[in-house]
């Protein structure tokens, strides 16, 4: 061999004019298979859903960041508008003012028409009682007008004035103990002073008017003579 190939550069030239290529002689296999195709563009199509998806829920979250933006950030008001607002507030203030005043006064003035009839009408009760033993007072009379004895009286008489002092026991109300008790500036009332050889000197020896307390209170104090000791 003399070292040359055995074909030449003229030999591999082609006319391309000449050749060409009948789609009939392309070879099965290399043709594009339909279905595929049609499944590469569905996961395509697949792949891109989400991706559109997660766009739109981001431009519909920036739209409510936008708006809820806007609603807590107003437009500043104006000096007008804060002067209406201020004038509204100081007169809603001024009227809680006032009627809460008004109420104070009425709650006062209960109280004190309350406090007024509790004064007034303390004794109610005991005046109630009281009747009743007047009511007695006035039978022992009548029956009294019908006969002439003494005794009978005296005896209805007497259960009245018991009845009397059952009803004061009843509001606490006691006689305070005068005769023979040492003489009490506290509880006595002296109206006049006396020897006396049977009575120490000091000491009440007469009860002229009984007194009466009521609790601890002393309604009336008695009034006594007191014994100034012997004349000798």
């Amino acid at each position: 061999m003399d070292g040359k190939p055995p074909w030449s550069i003229d030999e591999c030239i082609v006319d391309t004019k000449t050749v060409s290529v009948e789609p009939s002689f392309v070879h099965p296999t290399l043709m594009p298979d339909r279905t595929m195709t049609s499944d590469i563009e569905s996961s395509d199509t697949a792949d891109r859903q989400p991706v559109e998806d997660e766009l739109d829920l981001n431009a519909e979250t920036d739209a409510a960041h936008a708006s809820v933006d806007a609603t807590s950030d107003p437009q500043p008001e104006t000096r007008d508008e804060e002067m209406e607002r201020l004038r509204g507030e100081v007169e809603d203030a001024n009227r809680k003012a006032l009627q809460a005043q008004a109420e104070a006064e009425n709650f006062r003035k209960r109280m004190r028409k309350s406090f007024e009839d509790d004064l007034k009408y303390a004794g109610a009760p005991m005046v109630t009682d009281l009747l009743q033993v007047r009511d007695n007072l006035m039978r022992a009379i009548e029956a009294a007008e019908g006969t002439e004895s003494v005794q009978g009286l005296r005896d209805g008489v007497q259960m009245v004035a018991k009845q009397l002092d059952d009803t004061f026991a009843k509001y606490a109300i006691k006689e305070i103990p005068a005769a023979g008790e040492a003489f009490d500036p506290n509880f006595h009332e002296a109206i006049s002073q006396m020897p006396s050889d049977d009575v120490e000197s000091g000491m009440v020896m007469h009860v002229a008017v009984s007194g009466w307390q009521m609790h601890d209170r002393v309604l009336r104090p008695a009034q006594v003579i007191v014994s100034s000791g012997s004349a000798q």
